[in-house]
């Protein structure tokens, strides 16, 4: 019998693993998807996911590996370069988008769908927008998403699941006297209360006679115009990546309608965004996501 030491001679000593190969090697094992390394000193990869098990064990192995996970594709994305990230770019296998039935005007998107498609179906939010990027990346994009304050209706938007960085799913939709259902998730449960605290906080609003939103998320959807429903599916809107990931979308094509401006002339810091709001934004997200899972900026403005 070969004593342990004659084999190590025989066959070499085994080169121990990083902490990011041995993240890479966990995440291929678990992932149908699939995976590319690109080998940079703090660690980056990409996974297109074969379904949405992928997305769930990958979350659960950034969490463990303190892996950044971050929405790939969506314009003006922040480098990410101070630590490792696994980028995840939502493709063919999550592209479904079909009416919810046959006289119905909902639409069930995922993730994957590009906007494109979106715009060849007929919802008029679409039009003029970037037909390469999927619905992820334009949910995340503030400029694709810079709706005048309190018009988040506009989107169209009516429902959304959601991958918290807990690994809570949360149905976002409909809130109000008659539609309550956000309140049968206790996550969101316990984050409603306080979301609506800061909707009406000093400084959320900026400049009241200004029409544009000058936050990063659209706490705005808490206060719609007159005649509009609050819907906490809006809060998503332009969210830069940063407050989960959506799992699926349900659009009503009769709500939907363009934003007037240009899209390169869309979303910017604009004046009368002060430090109040800042802090704002630094509350909404750490209700979102308080261990940093997602980027802390997910775009670069």
């Amino acid at each position: 019998m070969q004593s342990s030491s004659r084999r190590a001679f025989l066959v070499g000593r085994r080169t121990e693993r990083s902490p990011w190969e041995t993240f890479l090697a966990r995440l291929r094992r678990a992932a149908q998807g699939a995976v590319h390394d690109f080998s940079t000193e703090a660690g980056s990869a990409r996974l297109v996911p074969g379904h949405m098990q992928d997305v769930y064990h990958a979350r659960s192995l950034c969490v463990e590996h303190g892996v950044t996970l971050a929405l790939d594709g969506m314009p003006s994305a922040a480098r990410l370069d101070d630590g490792p990230v696994l980028w995840i770019e939502p493709g063919a296998a999550m592209a479904r988008c079909e009416r919810l039935g046959p006289d119905d005007p909902r639409w069930f998107v995922q993730p994957g769908c590009l906007i494109g498609d979106l715009e060849q179906a007929g919802l008029p939010q679409f039009r003029d927008q970037p037909p390469h990027l999927t619905v992820a990346a334009w949910l995340a994009d503030r400029r694709g998403c810079d709706w005048d304050r309190g018009d988040t209706a506009s989107s169209g938007l009516a429902h959304a699941l959601v991958l918290l960085a807990d690994g809570t799913q949360a149905n976002l939709g409909a809130f109000g006297v008659d539609n309550r259902k956000p309140l049968d998730n206790l996550r969101v449960q316990g984050m409603i209360p306080r979301l609506f605290e800061l909707a009406s906080a000093p400084g959320t609003d900026g400049a009241r006679d200004d029409a544009l939103w000058n936050g990063r998320y659209r706490l705005d959807a808490l206060r719609p115009l007159d005649g509009r429903t609050i819907n906490l599916a809006h809060l998503l809107l332009g969210h830069g990546g940063e407050l989960g990931w959506v799992e699926w979308l349900v659009f009503d094509e009769r709500a939907g309608a363009p934003s007037e401006r240009p899209y390169e002339q869309r979303y910017g810091r604009r004046p009368g965004t002060g430090d109040a709001a800042g802090d704002t934004d630094l509350a909404v997200r750490a209700l979102f996501d308080p261990d940093g899972v997602f980027p802390e900026q997910g775009q670069q403005f």
